[in-house]
């Protein structure tokens, strides 16, 4: 193993703080790579902030890694040392089911290692404590398998992002095939997750509708290609929208009200919950059953689809509105993740600007 600095917490209340983890050592299949920036996502703040009540201390977090190969093991052909790389959610899997077999590692049956949080259990990484840490982190060693190439000429800085945000949205719309167009879909809610659906949905040949309680955002959302706009708080704005969706991706993090949407959706429509929540959402039965409606859920995607998103947006210059900033700005940003968490722009750590830091 080697020692490489990371920034953690140590508890749930505390601050950031720099520290020295222990990374594994390149084996013949592992890729090292120079973390060059990191993606800061909100579940990022329900982990350090143990709302799951499973979080382990020191916590590292960060799931949108990229950065430059460094060092490479003598099995691995797909990359090389100055390669552009990435790696999102997902670091190990079992590599031996159904998932696995077919690309979805977020399928395994054994279940995939998260980034970080995760317990090491397949054999493929090591920290040293048992549990796995993030891209808050100077480098990262990884199975070739869990790499994504970034394209050429795609902004390094911004496709951590894409490796989350925009693979949770890219998997729902292919797998409902509004990849192949012409499909109306809704998109609920305008942060980080909405802007990649709203962007992704609108280059793959669909009508988009952008769902928002902020009046505020229609703008925005029409300047990044939403047809239409409806403001959920308002009954006249969302009585126009009756029936009018085949598929809705919530992407609202917070407890809501689920039913309030189904009357957007066309007979046979489908409601697609992405936000992360924690309590139960009460659902009218019947609402259901008479129009064959269907209320599913996604999470991430595999890395052959992860790698199918980075390069469709690179296509179609779908770019994530993002903002540097460094480990000084951490707790701030933070805290203002916590108290709303639908900002059109997403915060990158820059890892370079920040090695010299405390």
């Amino acid at each position: 193993m080697y020692s490489t600095f990371a920034w953690a917490k140590s508890g749930a209340d505390s601050e950031f703080d720099r520290i020295e983890i222990q990374r594994n050592k390149t084996g013949d299949d592992d890729v090292t790579f120079d973390i060059k920036f990191c993606g800061i996502c909100g579940f990022d703040v329900h982990t350090c902030d143990n709302d799951m009540g499973d979080t382990k201390y020191p916590c590292v977090p960060g799931h949108e890694l990229a950065g430059v190969v460094t060092k490479v093991g003598k099995n691995v052909v797909k990359y090389k040392v100055g390669d552009r790389v990435g790696v999102g959610c997902i670091v190990d899997s079992c590599l031996n089911c159904e998932g696995c077999d077919n690309g979805e590692e977020q399928l395994c049956r054994k279940g995939f290692t998260m980034n970080y949080n995760g317990d090491i259990k397949h054999g493929h990484i090591a920290t040293g404590s048992g549990w796995t840490y993030g891209g808050y982190s100077r480098s990262y060693t990884v199975h070739s398998k869990f790499v994504v190439r970034i394209p050429d000429g795609f902004p390094l800085e911004a496709a951590g992002p894409v490796l989350c945000a925009g693979v949770t949205m890219f998997s729902p719309l292919v797998h409902w095939k509004a990849n192949q167009g012409g499909v109306r879909v809704g998109i609920v809610g305008l942060g980080g997750l909405g802007q990649m659906g709203l962007m992704l949905s609108k280059a793959m040949g669909n009508t988009v509708t952008a769902i928002s309680s902020s009046a505020n955002k229609e703008t925005a959302a029409k300047e990044m290609g939403a047809d239409k706009f409806v403001l959920s708080t308002d009954s006249s704005s969302m009585s126009s929208a009756s029936q009018t969706l085949d598929l809705i991706l919530n992407t609202v993090s917070v407890s809501q009200n689920l039913n309030q949407y189904l009357p957007l959706l066309a007979n046979k429509g489908v409601l697609v919950q992405l936000g992360v929540t924690f309590a139960p959402h009460p659902v009218h039965q019947l609402e259901l059953m008479f129009r064959k409606l269907s209320i599913a859920g996604s999470l991430i995607g595999g890395l052959s689809e992860t790698q199918d998103c980075i390069d469709f947006c690179h296509r179609k210059n779908i770019i994530p509105k993002i903002k540097l900033v460094t480990v000084k700005d951490l707790d701030g940003v933070y805290n203002n993740l916590r108290t709303k968490n639908d900002s059109l722009i997403r915060n990158v750590l820059d890892i370079e600007a920040s090695k010299l830091m405390g």
